[in-house]
């Protein structure tokens, strides 16, 4: 996994899965665009619980195909919608409770457009992108979230 820039000059400009802290400033940097008349963005967190239990931290794996699959999904994204410029970064390893674990952008003409295709691949990622969690409680248990 690996730290990718701009791919090719089009609409996918920043596409990784990555163990470093990721960055606001760096994803909506990477979707600048001035034809574009909105940017929507999506900014996964650990938070400090799930289903009503404590949650201390968390552990993300991928898969060594995660970032080919998330690329996919980008560009099934960018055939979908109007996007002018899109952002997808994963984070992997140990996070705390607080840290940020994945960032979207889509600048898109307008911005029902751009909320549509955020959504779209957030919830794309989610799904298709062969990356889990373990999810460690207060009580000292552990659980892997999205393994098969």
């Amino acid at each position: 996994m690996g730290r990718m820039g701009d791919l090719d000059g089009g609409a996918q400009r920043l596409v990784a899965v990555r163990a470093d802290e990721l960055s606001l400033d760096e994803v909506f940097r990477a979707v600048g665009d001035p034809a574009s008349g909105g940017t929507a963005l999506f900014v996964g967190t650990v938070r400090d619980h799930d289903n009503g239990a404590g949650v201390t931290a968390l552990g993300y794996t991928a898969h060594p195909t995660a970032e080919a699959e998330l690329r996919r999904v980008t560009e099934k994204i960018i055939a979908n919608h109007p996007v002018r410029a899109l952002a997808a970064v994963h984070r992997v390893g140990d996070l705390r409770v607080g840290d940020i674990a994945v960032i979207v952008a889509v600048s898109c003409p307008h911005r029902a457009e751009a909320f549509a295709a955020c959504r779209a691949l957030i919830d794309d990622l989610k799904r298709e992108v062969p990356i889990w969690k373990r999810q460690s409680f207060t009580d000292g248990t552990e659980e892997w979230v999205g393994a098969c």
